[in-house]
């Protein structure tokens, strides 16, 4: 049995409301303590919280109360919601600690919400995903996460190995009545699951771009208009614009949600050399630094002059392995009008993105490139999303999957196949937490915050 623990659930501010979370079984008995009305289970009380050592009122609450197993955690919850003063939150909570309760650790509810068999550890870490999501896209995929899409995927294929595993089974301990499965029998089975673990995996790099996002810099010589590109792709006047060569003298970053994408987009100061100063070369060394970091590059040059030997020394800065996207600027001066619907544009010198800060002329386009080239994949073709430790028993899973469709094929001892597809189905299980130790539990609710 656990202890009953507490902890705030809000951010502690001020703000208009503050919420307190217990839960475990002595959390009916705690409330009472402290609640001047008699608690009525799955109604929402209406009372003061009150000292019940001294009888001082601490404030006028709502109390919300969840009677098990219809919780989240899968036992007895009481949600105090006070006035979001953060003295009265921490006096509430305090309340509640010297009445019974001990403080939650990280993750704590979820983890106790995984344990009680109320959501998988693929929904416990979705979770996290929702809290952290920074666009509107991954929030989108992480609750198709918690709402059990990804679970089902798993379930489907762990579902199938496990059929076809007691049929292998069945007929190895009882040889005289079980017939032998037919070999193409198992192979169907293998097939299904590689195929799907495949298409998961097809999508993985795409998925981690959702959930941790990317870092682009705006890169070229001085006065080339890369303040000007970068509050046209923030649709709002952040970094300062003139026409003085070394305006910028170091980087500036802002986060921009590109078509879903979380992205930190990030001007740098214009790289010259020659007779600069102190500051000014410091915030060339910075944004050397910047490009080398980043995961794509938009190489600006001015449109007036076209591309000019000192750009072609800046833009050869860049890694080759980096993406990066020729942009030539000022479209508004030069009266180019060049159709923007070519996806494959920008990556020579020679095909460049034409742009105008100035009359956001291809600035849309420009992000839909960038969205292109980042993503690469369709990620219209999952509604679910992935982390790394689930890529990895993905990969594991499929690992074993292979071995034993080869194994298969050459029509080997089927108790030898059995061994890679159980540790196939056992690969399977670590992401929904059917296998599973404490050491990566530790790992994955470590990263939590308190009160969740």
């Amino acid at each position: 049995m656990f202890d009953t623990i507490c902890a705030i659930a809000t951010p502690l501010s001020a703000g208009s409301i503050g919420i307190i979370r217990i839960s475990g079984e002595k959390s009916f008995e705690i409330i009472s303590k402290i609640f001047n009305k008699p608690i009525k289970p799955e109604m929402i009380n209406h009372g003061w919280i009150i000292d019940n050592e001294t009888g001082q009122k601490i404030d006028e609450v709502v109390v919300l109360p969840f009677k098990n197993p219809k919780s989240f955690t899968g036992e007895d919850i009481i949600e105090i919601q006070s006035h979001g003063s953060p003295v009265i939150i921490r006096e509430i909570l305090n309340l509640v600690l010297r009445n019974g309760a001990k403080l939650a650790q990280r993750g704590e509810f979820t983890k106790r919400a995984f344990l009680n068999h109320k959501i998988d550890l693929s929904q416990a870490e979705a979770v996290l995903d929702l809290i952290n999501a920074k666009t509107a896209k991954t929030a989108s995929l992480a609750a198709n996460n918690l709402s059990g899409s990804l679970k089902d995927e798993i379930n489907s294929m762990r579902k199938k190995i496990i059929e076809i595993l007691a049929k292998i089974t069945a007929s190895l301990d009882f040889p005289e009545d079980v017939k032998e499965v037919e070999y193409a029998e198992i192979l169907s089975v293998l097939d299904f699951t590689k195929n799907k673990i495949e298409k998961i995996l097809e999508n993985a790099h795409c998925h981690n771009i959702l959930r941790e996002g990317i870092q682009i810099a705006i890169a070229g010589c001085p006065n080339v208009g890369k303040s000007s590109l970068f509050n046209a792709l923030l649709s709002f006047q952040r970094a300062i614009v003139t026409d003085i060569a070394g305006t910028t003298r170091d980087t500036i970053s802002e986060n921009i949600d590109i078509n879903g994408v979380s992205a930190t987009l990030i001007d740098t100061a214009g790289i010259r050399e020659g007779n600069i100063d102190k500051v000014e070369q410091i915030g060339v060394e910075n944004s050397k630094t910047t490009i080398d970091d980043s995961d794509i590059i938009l190489c600006l040059y001015d449109g007036e002059n076209g591309a000019q030997s000192k750009d072609i020394e800046v833009f050869q800065m860049v890694d080759t392995c980096k993406k990066r996207l020729y942009i030539e600027t000022k479209q508004d001066k030069t009266l180019k009008n060049i159709p923007q619907e070519d996806f494959n544009i920008g990556k020579t010198l020679e095909n460049p993105i034409v742009i105008s800060s100035k009359t956001n002329y291809g600035i849309e386009n420009l992000k839909k490139i960038i969205f292109n080239e980042i993503i690469g994949a369709n990620i219209e073709d999952t509604n679910f999303i992935t982390n790394q430790r689930q890529q990895e028993a993905l990969r594991a899973a499929l690992s074993h999957i292979k071995m034993a469709q080869d194994a298969c094929k050459m029509e080997e001892l089927q108790d030898l196949i059995s061994i890679d597809i159980k540790s196939a189905l056992i690969s399977l299980g670590e992401i929904s937490g059917e296998v599973v130790n404490d050491e990566v539990l530790d790992r994955i609710f470590d990263a939590f915050c308190i009160g969740k």
